[in-house]
C-alpha cells in the first residue's frame, strides 16, 4: 500500500490508494465505486493539517487538484476547492480586494478552509477564522450526489458543515465573502508576564487586532498589533513582512533544528534558544513595523513538503477574561515540565485574540471572545509527549482545541470542549453518510 505522510511528516498513513481529483466527475466516480475506491475516502489539500484528520489508513485518499479561480466579484470570490489560499488573495489583490483574515498558512486550501478550522487574530470589526466568510459551497455527498449549501437559503446546515471536517460530503466549490484592500498599520511591544496581566484590560479597549508572541522561559510576551488604516498615504512597506516571514518559516526553524540536534550540553542549547528569540522581539520592534502594510504580505507560501526548515504546533483557546491566569499557569508548565523532564519547545509559542464567532457550529469562541497558546516546535525529541500533558493542562482550563490543528485529542477532551455541539455535528454526519464511506478511525473516536 501508499505511504502518505502530513506536510511536516510525522503523520503516517497507509491509504489503500491515492488518486488525485481534476474535476467533480472525479470525485463523484470514486465515491460511488467502493470497490475500486474503498472506505474510509478523506480529501487533502496541502496536508498541513497536525492531527489524523487526514489520514485515511486503509482506504482512499483524494489529493484535491482542482485549483481554479472561477469568479471574482464585487465582494466575492468563487474557488475549486483545491485553490490555495495564497493564490486566491494574490488575484484578490490584483482587483483591489483582500480576505478579511489574512491567515498565516498560504497553502491552505479552500475545502479545508470551508469545512475545518483555522486561526488568526481578529481584525477590529471582524473575525478570525477563515470559514466565517464562506458564503457558499458545494460538495459531493458520500452516495455520490451533488449537494449546494449557502449562508443565506440553509444558515443553520452551513454553521454545521462549516464544522464537518469532511465527513459530510467532499468540498469541490468555495465562495468567500471578501473586502476592498485596505492598508494597515502594524506595530510590536513588550511586556513581562506581570506586565501583561496589569495592562490586560486597557489592552483589550486599544480595540486592535493582537497576535502574541510568548516566551515561558524569559517571562516576556511580545504583542503584534494590527489595525486598519485607510488613510495611510505614500508607498506601503512590504520589506517588514517579507523579513517576518522569512525568519519566522525559514531561517528560524532552521537554526532552531540545528542547534537542538548538535549544540550540547543542554544549557548551552537553550540559552542559544533564548538568544535567537531575543533577536526575534529585534526584528518585530524595529523591523516589522509601518503605518503602511498591506493585510496579504502577512500569507506565507510553504513549500510543497516540509524540509530542513519544517517546523509543527499545537492549538489550544481560552476564555478571555481567564486569559492572564491561564497564561500564567502555562509559563510555569513550562518551567516545571522542562524541570521534571529536560525537554522544552526549542522555538516560541504564539497566541491570537479571536472575536465571538458562532459561524461554524464546533467554533472555539462560539461561546465568547477566546485566546489562543499554540506551542510551536521542530518536533525535537520529546514534542509529543509534552503535548499529552499540554492537551490536559489546557481541558482542565476550559480550552478548545481544533480538531484539525490541535494533536492527541481523545473524545473526553473535545467532548468537554464543544459538549452537544459535537453531538450534533455526529449525529447530522450519520444522516448525510450512514455508510460511513468518509469516516475514519479519528473521528470515529472523536464523535463516538
Amino acid at each position: 500500500m501508499p505511504c502518505e505522510q502530513n506536510w511536516f511528516g510525522d503523520l503516517i498513513s497507509h491509504p489503500r490508494i491515492v488518486v488525485e481529483a481534476h474535476s467533480v466527475d472525479d470525485i463523484i466516480r470514486i465515491l460511488k465505486d467502493p470497490v475500486q475506491f474503498p472506505s474510509p475516502v478523506r480529501a487533502v489539500g496541502s496536508n498541513h493539517s497536525t492531527s489524523l484528520c487526514g489520514v485515511a489508513e486503509g482506504g482512499t485518499l483524494i489529493k484535491m487538484k482542482m485549483k481554479r479561480i472561477l469568479n471574482v466579484g464585487a465582494d466575492t470570490v468563487t474557488v475549486e476547492a483545491g485553490a490555495e489560499y495564497i493564490d486566491i488573495a494574490k488575484e484578490l489583490e490584483r482587483h483591489g480586494l483582500q480576505f478579511h483574515v489574512n491567515t498565516e498558512i498560504g497553502n491552505l486550501s479552500a475545502g479545508s478552509a470551508a469545512c475545518a478550522g483555522t486561526k488568526d487574530g481578529s481584525m477590529p470589526g471582524e473575525y478570525g477564522q477563515v470559514g466565517s466568510y464562506v458564503i457558499a459551497i458545494k460538495l459531493v455527498l458520500p452516495n455520490g450526489e451533488l449537494l449546494e449549501v449557502t449562508e443565506t437559503g440553509q444558515p443553520e446546515l452551513m454553521r454545521q458543515v462549516r464544522s464537518s471536517y469532511g465527513t459530510f460530503g467532499i468540498v469541490y466549490e468555495v465562495t468567500f465573502r471578501v473586502r476592498p484592500l485596505t492598508p494597515m498599520k502594524v506595530y510590536h511591544r513588550t511586556f513581562d508576564l506581570d506586565e501583561f496581566s496589569h495592562n490586560f484590560a486597557d489592552l483589550k479597549k486599544l480595540n486592535t487586532s493582537m497576535m502574541m508572541y510568548l516566551f515561558p522561559f524569559t517571562n516576556k510576551v511580545t504583542i503584534e498589533f494590527r489595525e486598519y488604516n485607510p488613510n495611510a498615504r505614500g508607498k506601503p512597506h512590504r520589506r517588514g513582512w517579507a523579513m517576518r516571514n522569512d525568519f519566522w518559516a525559514v531561517s528560524g526553524p532552521r537554526v532552531a533544528d540545528l542547534v537542538d540536534r548538535f549544540v550540547f550540553p543542554r544549557w548551552l542549547r537553550y540559552k542559544i534558544v533564548d538568544g535567537l528569540n531575543a533577536l526575534w522581539r529585534v526584528i518585530l520592534h524595529y523591523l516589522v513595523t509601518s503605518d503602511y502594510t498591506i493585510p496579504p504580505d502577512q500569507i506565507i507560501r510553504y513549500p510543497p513538503v516540509g524540509g530542513v526548515s519544517r517546523y509543527t504546533f499545537s492549538l489550544f483557546a481560552f476564555p478571555e477574561n481567564q486569559y492572564p491566569d491561564v497564561l500564567r499557569a502555562f509559563y510555569q508548565f513550562c518551567i516545571d515540565y522542562y524541570r521534571k523532564t529536560g525537554y522544552r519547545m526549542n522555538l516560541l509559542c504564539v497566541g491570537y485574540a479571536i472575536a465571538h464567532d458562532q459561524h461554524a457550529l464546533l467554533s472555539y469562541s462560539y461561546d465568547g471572545p477566546v485566546m489562543t497558546i499554540d506551542p510551536v516546535s521542530t518536533g525535537n525529541p520529546g514534542w509529543k509527549e509534552f503535548l499529552a500533558e499540554f492537551n490536559y493542562f489546557c481541558a482542565d482550563r476550559n480550552g478548545a482545541p481544533l480538531l484539525n490543528q490541535t494533536w492527541g485529542l481523545t473524545r473526553e477532551i473535545v467532548r468537554r470542549a464543544f459538549g452537544e455541539r459535537l453531538q450534533v455535528i455526529a449525529d447530522v454526519r450519520r444522516k448525510f453518510d450512514p455508510e460511513n464511506r468518509l469516516l475514519n478511525d479519528y473521528f470515529a473516536e472523536l464523535f463516538a
